[in-house]
């Protein structure tokens, strides 16, 4: 077997290969790089499944990174458990090829009560005085000590909100050498999240400064694996899920459903809460790609007319089958490329949840990338976050009310199938130029194995 290490560096694309990323371009150079269309939704946990399963959305059945759960009536996003994902697994493939082959998975999602040999992945902890302590969590379960032991704690924050950057996927990164010294897997499974978040925040414009410092980061730091595994004798390739295309439109579909009476809102402490179980029609939005559920199935007609005739709405789909039909909405709405989806459903900001204006990404009934903002309209936002900080140490509850409201903000996203080959994710190894270029998502599965099952033995 060949020890091999395959890095998921979220975003990017053979579009943003160039001046700025000069370690990813010599190393694309050197070996094969495919441009394939990306999974449907184009979005991280179905493209994940995809590469890990080799099968489609049909038969691994993860639609989104959330969904409509019909039975408990709930809309539950960035679930963790590897049971969500049907078949057969990459890692369990090559175990049963090879009793030897172990796997390290790491931040990769649904990393919970996955039957890789190691993982690790971000998961807070819910103390019953409602505080949210930021913590990971590790199979096996004393593995994360010995690593936060050496590198610190996870810097929770960078991972996700207004301060997302490059330290998380630093942090990652260093793990992923941890487990590499210590264990020495055959096959190990690394996410790099870091483009993501500049990419949504400001538009994959390489005219822009703060995006061209971006790709430099996150250059410099996959120049630096790429390193540090090639000097371990392991085989490195470039993975990743999709492209960031540039948008200027946010559509609130749960908006134009309300006004058309289909939308139940209930009252809580005089706020606006979605119904879902109450409501004739919502959506559940994903970046570029709405999961629409009609309870009152005699709307279905209409339901599909309105979205055709929404402005920002490409086009409506309702092609589900097998596992992800239980999952997936009664219509699928794909955005233009210029347009995205937001979950917003209250028709006056003053009586939005909550929730809207924290980063809170399980209560909310979608994706929200405004969350990457901090509220130009906050006077002193460090002084608002050191207040909070304050009082959650002393022990008190507290909401961290910094999120914008203003969906304009967003300047990138993701989601649409349909997109340019310099806006589709990538496939870069230096050791299959005879296998011919990757077509599709579930062909990684398939490469990955082949390229560990080649070659002799390594310890």
């Amino acid at each position: 077997m060949n020890r091999v290490a395959v890095l998921n560096v979220v975003g990017l694309t053979k579009g943003l290969i160039g001046e700025f990323t000069p370690r990813i371009k010599a190393f694309a150079e050197a070996g094969q790089l495919s441009s394939f269309k990306p999974a449907f939704p184009a979005v991280t946990c179905t493209a994940q499944s995809s590469y890990v399963t080799g099968l489609p959305v049909e038969d691994h059945g993860i639609v989104a990174n959330g969904w409509y759960d019909r039975e408990a009536a709930e809309v539950k996003f960035w679930k963790q458990s590897n049971h969500l994902v049907k078949g057969e697994k990459i890692w369990e493939r090559l175990r049963r090829m090879n009793p030897e082959f172990t796997c390290a998975k790491l931040f990769w999602w649904y990393n919970m009560y996955s039957s890789a040999d190691w993982t690790i992945t971000p998961r807070p902890a819910y103390p019953a005085n409602g505080r949210k302590v930021f913590d990971v969590y590790s199979q096996p379960m004393g593995m994360k000590e010995e690593i936060k032991s050496e590198l610190g704690d996870f810097p929770f924050p960078s991972f996700w909100g207004p301060n997302a950057g490059v330290a998380s996927s630093q942090w990652i990164a260093d793990s992923a050498k941890w487990v590499e010294r210590e264990k020495k897997p055959t096959l190990s499974l690394v996410y790099l999240p870091h483009l993501d978040y500049c990419l949504q925040k400001y538009g994959p414009d390489l005219g822009d400064e703060r995006v061209s410092g971006e790709l430099q980061a996150i250059d410099k730091l996959v120049g630096e694996m790429i390193d540090f595994y090639t000097e371990r004798d392991v085989e490195v390739i470039l993975l990743s899920e999709y492209g960031i295309s540039a948008v200027d439109q946010p559509v609130h579909l749960n908006r134009i459903f309300r006004e058309k009476g289909w939308i139940t809102i209930k009252d809580e402490l005089g706020l606006e809460m979605l119904d879902c179980g109450a409501s004739k029609v919502f959506a559940v939005a994903d970046h570029q790609v709405a999961h629409v559920y009609v309870n009152d199935a005699s709307l279905m007609d209409e339901v599909r007319e309105v979205l055709e005739k929404s402005s920002g709405v490409d086009e409506v789909r309702s092609d589900f089958s097998g596992y992800s039909a239980e999952r997936a909405g009664d219509l699928i709405a794909v955005a233009k490329p210029n347009a995205w989806f937001t979950y917003y459903y209250w028709e006056d900001d003053n009586v939005a949840p909550d929730f809207a204006r924290c980063v809170d990404i399980h209560r909310k009934v979608g994706y929200d990338p405004v969350e990457l903002f901090l509220d130009p309209e906050l006077k002193f936002p460090k002084l608002t976050i050191a207040k909070f900080l304050l009082k959650k140490k002393l022990g008190f509850r507290a909401l961290l009310e910094v999120i914008p409201l203003d969906a304009n903000l967003v300047k990138g996203s993701h989601g649409r199938d349909n997109v340019s080959v310099d806006e589709q994710p990538i496939f870069v190894t230096q050791g299959m130029s005879d296998q011919g270029e990757v077509a599709y998502p579930e062909e990684i599965a398939d490469r990955i194995v082949q390229r560990v099952m080649s070659g002799s033995t390594t310890s």
